[in-house]
């Protein structure tokens, strides 16, 4: 569905060659749970996972960048095969720029999906910016579109759907040979 307030036209899905997403309320359902220890543990949707290997296979490359750090995102992101992980990340915007650069893919060829203001500059810089459904109103503001499901609930794989069903309506592989 798209989002009110989106500042330019979106990139085709067709044309997405990177999938940025964040982790906390995006692949996770944004909850924190705390032990003595700290954090205990995390909650990731299997559907999403699925996607994630989806669009890897169909050739679309795929990041996390966090402002979090956490050894059950390193865990989820080796075992679904995502290569481009950065965690206890501040400048967003930063990191993508340099991601981009070093996968020649421009901007506009960049899907994000975030959920609340960390995720802001990351939406802003993306050829598609998507926002989970209970993300928070300045993040759908800012976004071209927003899924019908919540973080932690579903979204990424709505997203990864979208991705490869507009791939097989256009006849494109997305595979660059740069994953």
């Amino acid at each position: 569905m798209p989002a009110r307030g989106a500042r330019k036209r979106p990139a085709p899905l067709s044309g997405i060659r990177l999938l940025v997403l964040d982790v906390d309320g995006v692949m996770t359902d944004g909850r924190l749970h705390y032990g003595r220890a700290g954090e205990t543990h995390k909650s990731f949707h299997v559907r999403d996972g699925y996607g994630i290997k989806a669009v890897l296979a169909a050739g679309i490359a795929v990041a996390v960048i966090s402002g979090r750090k956490s050894p059950a995102v390193v865990r989820r992101c080796k075992e679904l095969g995502i290569r481009y992980l950065h965690q206890g990340i501040e400048d967003k915007a930063q990191v993508l720029a340099q991601l981009l650069a070093l996968l020649d893919i421009p901007a506009r060829r960049c899907a994000c999906i975030g959920d609340d203001r960390p995720d802001l500059p990351l939406l802003a810089q993306a050829g598609l910016a998507v926002a989970v459904a209970d993300a928070h109103p300045a993040a759908r503001a800012i976004a071209h579109r927003c899924t019908r499901l919540p973080g932690g609930g579903g979204a990424v794989r709505e997203v990864c759907d979208w991705l490869l069903a507009s791939q097989r309506r256009s006849g494109h592989s997305g595979h660059s040979g740069r994953t």
